[in-house]
């Protein structure tokens, strides 16, 4: 804060505390990834805003992703990373890789900077305690109104079946903050690479968490003309994603958004991960900072409401 005088300050703390109040003992689950986990001032900010939830009474959940860090490590083992639908193909070779570098490296680097903060969190992978069930996810491409789809197979990606929130749970309630890679264990008990944001859907829905944050290197959602949309509703969200409005990955991340408050969670929130503070930014003000997907509209009420 600092550049800001005392009663600023203040002013701050007091426009906080609605919503301090409405969200004590509440989940929220935070997908991490992009550019806040490269730069080191991002990274410093994120951890203190999980540390800073956790004290005044919320309870963060936290998935992480790691495409770029796994892409170094297998450029430096000379491996060459393939894509098919925006996902990698994981072949048994790539997915050791992927589970060496998720659920070992990247995830205990973000423990040890949340601890450093001054928490108490603890890295999981899917398979600890059978917290993801995973099955192999199947891509189709579709060739035409008269021939069958195509099913390509790009190896040992999976889709959530199940969340074990028991883990979850027990951590909770010992005010300890999950940190989750995602990664997931199938009924043979082979190994999937799930993409990020599923499993923060999926382990938000299970929660009945009141918010999922995803964090992207974008503003949030746009319109059609460039402008930031601050709140849109899950039909909304659905008719951006028939006009073709929305591109590239905000579409699945739409997506993840609109089942997931379909399945329960109160609202999902798409920030801009480049921001420093950006998740305190967006729970803690009026206006926020990125864009909301809630059920629907319910009139006058605060964005945050």
């Amino acid at each position: 804060m600092s550049g800001i005088n005392d009663v600023e300050k203040a002013r701050v703390l007091i426009e906080a505390l609605p919503y301090i109040r409405r969200f004590y003992n509440r989940t929220v689950v935070v997908k991490y990834g992009g550019h806040a986990m490269v730069a080191e001032d991002l990274k410093e900010s994120f951890a203190q805003d999980v540390v800073l939830m956790k004290y005044i009474g919320l309870n963060p959940v936290i998935v992480h992703g790691g495409g770029p860090q796994i892409g170094r490590m297998l450029q430096r083992m000379g491996k060459e990373s393939d894509f098919c639908a925006g996902m990698r193909v994981t072949d048994a070779d790539t997915m050791d890789v992927v589970e060496m570098v998720l659920a070992g490296k990247v995830n205990k680097e973000i423990v040890s900077l949340i601890n450093r903060h001054g928490g108490q969190a603890v890295g999981l992978s899917g398979k600890d305690g059978r917290l993801i069930g995973a099955r192999k996810l199947h891509v189709y491409r579709y060739q035409g109104d008269d021939q069958p789809p195509e099913i390509i197979d790009i190896g040992l990606v999976g889709e959530v079946r199940r969340i074990n929130v028991d883990v979850l749970k027990v951590l909770e309630q010992s005010d300890i903050i999950p940190v989750v890679a995602p990664v997931g264990a199938g009924p043979e008990g082979e190994t999937y690479n799930i993409n990020a944001d599923l499993v923060a859907a999926h382990i938000a829905t299970a929660l009945q968490a009141t918010k999922l944050i995803l964090m992207t290197d974008v503003p949030g959602v746009m319109d059609k003309e460039g402008n930031l949309i601050s709140t849109i509703t899950a039909a909304e969200g659905a008719d951006l994603v028939q006009d073709e409005v929305l591109k590239g990955g905000m579409i699945p991340k739409v997506q993840c958004a609109m089942d997931a408050v379909q399945g329960g969670v109160d609202k999902v929130h798409i920030v801009d991960g480049r921001l420093p503070h950006a998740v305190l930014l967006e729970i803690f003000t009026d206006r926020g900072i990125g864009t909301e997907i809630v059920r629907r509209r319910k009139g006058a009420e605060e964005r945050n409401g």
